[in-house]
């Protein structure tokens, strides 16, 4: 693996029910970006989905596929392929729900040490349509930080 650079990680996303309203949340992390066999990871300590307890994000991509994964207050993986669903379990301190997640689109932009992603998707749990979603992540390098 690359060595670790220090990167700021910002991310919007955007969330629409079946009744029409609209949610949007944005946060902002310092991170550590690196590459490894061709793919890009970027870790960084989200506090959007649990304000009492920080959640270790791993962002995990290439030009095809996007992987987030969380641990901590929840745990969980979410897929993004366009054109595919996937399934996995997403695991909250309330009992573990069955996430599927069917991406419509799906855009990145990578560079040496930054990078964009922005996908459209929809989700369903335990089977039953939740949201259609938009989600934006901006990765710049941390010019306040040292290598």
């Amino acid at each position: 693996m690359s060595a670790m650079n220090p990167v700021v990680v910002r991310v919007r996303g955007s969330q629409r029910d079946d009744s029409g309203e609209e949610n949007t949340i944005e946060s902002m992390a310092l991170g550590r970006h690196s590459v490894k066999n061709g793919k890009h990871y970027v870790l960084y300590e989200d506090a959007m989905l649990d304000e009492k307890a920080k959640t270790s994000t791993v962002l995990k991509f290439s030009n095809e596929e996007v992987v987030i994964l969380r641990k901590g207050g929840v745990h969980q993986e979410m897929r993004f392929r366009e054109g595919a669903e996937t399934s996995s379990m997403y695991r909250t301190p309330y009992g573990d729900l069955k996430l599927s997640v069917r991406t419509n689109r799906l855009r990145v932009s990578l560079g040496l040490m930054e990078g964009g992603i922005e996908a459209e998707y929809d989700i369903a749990i335990d089977g039953r349509y939740q949201s259609s979603n938009t989600l934006q992540v901006q990765i710049t390098k941390d010019e306040k930080q040292k290598d």
